[in-house]
């Protein structure tokens, strides 16, 4: 048996048009797929949004206003794998406006949602085969919020 595909559901409280409009907004390839709205049946009030389904990156998602009794946390988040610091900088600071920053290149956006903005090569650099190496520039993202690249392939050297 193969599954026809993976969509991520969000839980949210009264936002899911909102934020799949600034998901698709800040994705290029972003695209508002379907909004549901209750009916005169509810259990919402009638045309309010029950979902909205929208796809970035290649990556189905569902924005469900459920109500306040769940909150998204940390222990879910999306990986942004950019290409360089350019990149980096362009999502820290598009997701993070009106969200809140962690250590390590996590942020969470206005919605909750949690992301790891994380530039090509930082694996590499954690995961040198020479252990002091890897230790510098483990240490060094630590140290860090947004990943600063250039930084971490100092610190990677020993400079």
């Amino acid at each position: 048996m193969v599954a026809r595909g993976f969509t991520t559901s969000l839980w949210l409280d009264g936002t899911a048009e909102e934020a799949a409009e600034f998901y698709v907004s800040v994705f290029p390839d972003g695209k508002i797929e379907r909004v549901v709205r209750y009916g005169e049946a509810g259990p919402g009030p009638a045309g309010s949004v029950v979902t909205v389904e929208f796809t970035i990156n290649g990556q189905r998602f569902v924005g469900l206003n459920g109500g306040p009794q769940f909150t998204i946390d940390e222990a879910v988040s999306f990986e942004i794998h950019c290409e360089d610091q350019a990149e980096v900088d362009h999502y820290w600071a598009v997701l993070g406006e009106g969200g809140r920053a962690a250590e390590c290149g996590w942020i969470a956006d206005r919605f909750g949602v949690w992301w790891q903005v994380i530039p090509d090569g930082l694996i590499e650099l954690i995961t040198d085969p020479d252990p002091e190496k890897a230790a510098r520039a483990t240490r060094a993202m630590f140290g860090m919020s947004k990943l600063d690249i250039a930084a971490l392939r100092r610190a990677h050297a020993g400079e």
